[in-house]
């Protein structure tokens, strides 16, 4: 089994659950397609008891879902990561800039 911490630019043992926590307990910040483009759960209008307190974007943005579907695909098959390691151009680039070690 490949090791999800490689494959995903986040750790997902701790990214996903920390996503279903969101959306379990503050369910306004979650739209019809995702989370919102932007909330603060810290600004409130109304009583702080109020599960629904904090100010949450009523609108869905797409600008940011293409390094997304990008880490979603690099989580699902680590293509990404293959096509970037097999790359000369990337391989050469790390190491002139002092990275050494793991898959290099």
């Amino acid at each position: 089994m490949r090791s999800h911490r490689a494959t995903s630019p986040f750790a997902p043992e701790v990214v996903l659950p920390t996503l279903q926590h969101f959306q379990d307990v503050y369910p306004q910040i979650t739209g019809e397609y995702c989370f919102r483009c932007s909330f603060n759960l810290s600004f409130s209008e109304e009583a702080e008891s109020d599960s629904h307190a904090g100010w949450t974007s009523p609108y869905h943005f797409g600008i940011n879902l293409g390094p997304v579907v990008l880490m979603c695909e690099n989580y699902r098959s680590d293509l990404l990561w293959r096509l970037m390691r097999a790359c000369p151009y990337v391989v050469a680039g790390l190491r002139r800039a002092g990275f050494k070690n793991g898959w290099l």
